[in-house]
């Protein structure tokens, strides 16, 4: 309850400004600052921002981390076999000069390489004109979709829809 003077009024969302509120009127205000931590709206949309990856680089990345912790234990069993003697660093690290080929490089090469053909492809289809692949990962996520369901109510036109075609894929 906001008392001033002899006027009583509640807060409620009718009487209530968010931050950065711009007011129409030239009307003088009165107002109450209230503070909530991290309670306020504001706070409470802030998210991290997150980065679109595409489920095959995902997996390739995974690989790829999995592959590095192979190289490194490999890497550290051999230098361990061979005794840590003398300058030990510089054999491990030339084991794991020698071993990099564990980690196929060019896999992602000849990935994003069939990403920008498949883009290309989608751009000159003359069965689609006019559409543009503005994405890379767009050829894969396309690849991934198993179920399409459109749903157009109609409301105001009363239009119906017809069922064309039923694909299913028996595993």
């Amino acid at each position: 309850m906001f008392i001033l003077g002899d006027m009583k009024e509640p807060l409620s969302l009718e009487n209530t400004m968010w931050q950065n509120t711009i007011l129409a009127s030239n009307q003088p205000t009165i107002g109450i600052v209230v503070y909530t931590g991290k309670d306020t709206r504001f706070v409470m949309n802030i998210r991290q921002a997150s980065t679109k990856c595409c489920l095959l680089d995902e997996e390739v990345n995974y690989l790829s981390k999995i592959l590095f912790c192979f190289l490194l234990g490999l890497s550290f069993l051999i230098t361990a076999l061979n005794g840590f003697h003398g300058h030990w660093q510089m054999f491990f690290f030339r084991i794991m000069l020698l071993m990099s080929s564990i980690i196929p490089i060019s896999v992602r090469i000849n990935l994003d390489l069939a990403k920008l053909y498949y883009c290309h492809g989608i751009n000159n289809d003359a069965d689609i004109p006019g559409v543009i692949a503005r994405n890379s990962n767009i050829p894969e996520e396309l690849g991934r979709i198993q179920f399409l369901i459109s749903d157009k109510t109609g409301t105001l036109t009363q239009n119906d829809m017809i069922t064309r075609k039923i694909y299913t894929e028996y595993s």
